[in-house]
């Protein structure tokens, strides 16, 4: 069964995201064990401080190495980790490929930032790889960690209802996915494409790769110039 530690100074901002829908049935059939950790607890002195000043007078305050330290080697103390990860907007981008990747993992470590940041030496010594859901900076790691975990959860033999799901959803071959419909076959005079009303396997499947392609270059061309 996956583990996955995610450290944060708010962990009230991961209980919610993480106890519902997908993620929160996988936990609850035994599938991840996901635990939310305070990093207040090992803060310093008596009001469990995980943060100070930054050194060279730069504005705003600088997560300590020390509680995530000691956090960490707790955590390893007990088991082994495959990778201690930590959410940043300058960490390699997220895409369908690490997700896939850190799926097949047996126990991780989230690093939630928060502040300014976090002691560099954190970065040099004790993160293994770092991650970031996009060009834009957000007050907390927590919002990001939740993304990250969810788009490994859902990848988790089991998690989903239909595990041949996961196979259709952008990205996972490199394609954006095709457009999906439902009942009913008409509404407001807007209809459902013919050949997916057919019957016919094939037909629906040549559509489908045909539009995820011409969605693709519309949409996304670099997908297909970077490979993903």
């Amino acid at each position: 069964m996956m583990r996955i530690d995610i450290l944060s100074v708010v962990p009230e901002l991961l209980d919610s995201p993480l106890s519902y829908s997908i993620v929160g049935r996988a936990a609850k059939k035994g599938l991840v064990n996901i635990h939310i950790h305070n990093l207040r607890k090992y803060g310093i002195g008596p009001r469990r401080n995980v943060d100070d000043y930054s050194y060279g007078g730069d504005a705003g305050m600088v997560m300590m190495v020390e509680p995530v330290f000691r956090m960490i080697e707790q955590l390893k103390g007990e088991r082994e980790y495959d990778e201690t990860i930590y959410m940043s907007p300058d960490g390699e981008r997220l895409n369908q490929s690490i997700a896939n990747e850190l799926s097949l993992k047996g126990n991780l470590i989230i690093l939630c930032g928060h502040y300014k940041g976090i002691d560099h030496r954190i970065r040099e010594h004790l993160i293994t790889r770092e991650i970031s859901v996009g060009d834009y900076v957000v007050s907390g790691g927590e919002i990001p960690a939740a993304l990250l975990t969810d788009a490994i959860v859902r990848l988790i033999p089991g998690a989903l209802t239909d595990e041949t799901s996961a196979l259709s959803d952008s990205f996972q071959d490199k394609l954006l996915s095709p457009p999906v419909y439902t009942r009913p076959a008409e509404f407001n005079g807007w209809k459902v494409p013919e050949v997916l009303l057919s019957g016919n396997p094939k037909l629906i499947q040549a559509w489908q790769d045909e539009q995820a392609l011409e969605r693709t270059k519309a949409l996304r061309p670099e997908l297909l110039a970077d490979g993903l």
